[in-house]
């Protein structure tokens, strides 16, 4: 088993794009990262320098103590699984798992009990004689990882391999790949654009943006305590929702003024020598929809918290609803309340915020002045 390092690496390509700005990570051994931003942020191209079929423009890469910039990817001791599962439609299941064994010149038998062992994991023995076109998309995945589970690398690469699943089999496939991290004990690296899949599987989430790490932490601390606005905003459904407000001070207590609201906040709040910074200055503050309530036992306990809104939308989700509020012309906001909610469109309602779970940020750098 292995850990994986990287050491202030880039990846730039002629014409001066660089797609992986300054990128230090460590990863410990059998850790499950993975690597989360949108389209076009650079976690891809990461997850190809580590396995060799990108060229690392500046920096070290590190797995285990070797340094393994210079290495062929076929000499790293890693094993890659992709989104599109690269299957050889013309040879069995079997064969399919055993191709890479059978190119080192493995024994036979080692093969055969490699290959069994890793379908017997991925319940897909009953397969091993069909071909991939027999079947369908999330057996021809679990092949995919079986690929990969019989070469026994130190490290797994993982790009986007649940994309081309629907939604059911991808929440199943989730627990399996989790399930698979423990069975192996083997360093994960996962690149997604679902942050719930980032969310459900990860031990540390890294958070990307136009090629540059904006925070590296756990499912948990990204999500209750996120460093900008950017990572406020991707890590949550629905996202946080965002409120111009301007601090204002009476005595020692700050408020939060936005739309025709004046909230006192709590005394942790009010107490933290960032925010008195800006006292009489716009901020943003970042709350989530499950901090605004609509029932009546939320309405009696946040008495100072509570405004109107507009309900503009209703989206039932069986479990929950979420509303789509308006407070003013510009505060549009989503709060996720419980199903019993009667709440419908054109009506105006009472709402409580629980501004103790509210998140403020400077309006111009978009950094967390406090949680």
């Amino acid at each position: 088993m292995a850990s994986v390092t990287l050491k202030h690496i880039f990846k730039k390509y002629p014409g001066g794009v660089t797609a992986v700005n300054d990128f230090s990570l460590e990863i410990k051994d059998k850790e499950f990262i993975i690597l989360v931003g949108p389209s076009g942020c650079g976690k891809s191209t990461t997850l190809r320098m580590i396995a060799g079929l990108e060229e690392i423009t500046e920096g070290e890469l590190y797995i285990g103590d070797k340094i393994v910039n210079d290495v062929a990817p076929k000499d790293r001791d890693i094993a890659m699984v992709f989104q599109n599962y690269a299957l050889y439609p013309h040879m069995t299941v079997f064969e399919n798992m055993a191709f890479g064994l059978k190119l080192r010149k493995m024994p036979k038998d080692e093969i055969k009990k490699r290959v069994e062992e890793a379908a017997r994991i991925l319940d897909i023995a009953h397969l091993l004689d069909r071909r991939p076109k027999a079947l369908s998309g999330g057996q021809r995945q679990r092949v995919a990882l079986g690929r990969a589970i019989v070469r026994e690398p130190k490290v797994f690469l993982l790009d986007e391999p649940l994309s081309n699943l629907d939604a059911k089999l991808r929440a199943a496939m989730r627990t399996e790949l989790t399930k698979l991290h423990k069975n192996l004990g083997t360093t994960f690296v996962y690149v997604t654009h679902d942050q719930t899949e980032a969310m459900t599987m990860a031990s540390r989430i890294v958070v990307m943006k136009d090629g540059i790490i904006q925070q590296v932490d756990t499912p948990q601390n990204l999500y209750d305590m996120p460093c900008n606005i950017f990572v406020a905003g991707f890590i949550g459904t629905p996202q946080m929702n965002f409120i111009k407000s301007t601090i204002s001070k009476e005595g020692s207590d700050l408020y939060a003024n936005f739309a025709n609201c004046k909230f006192k906040l709590p005394a942790e709040k009010s107490e933290s020598p960032e925010l008195n910074e800006y006292v009489g200055k716009e901020v943003i503050m970042g709350i989530r929809p499950e901090a605004i309530h609509d029932e009546p036992m939320y309405l009696s306990t946040f008495t100072d918290w509570t405004a109107d809104a507009m309900v503009d939308v209703t989206e039932l989700m069986g479990a929950e609803i979420y509303l789509y509020l308006s407070m003013g012309e510009d505060d549009n906001l989503i709060a996720r309340v419980s199903s019993r909610s009667k709440a419908k469109s054109g009506d105006t309602i009472k709402v409580a915020f629980d501004i103790t779970h509210a998140h403020f940020f400077d309006k111009d750098t978009e950094r967390c002045i406090t949680h």
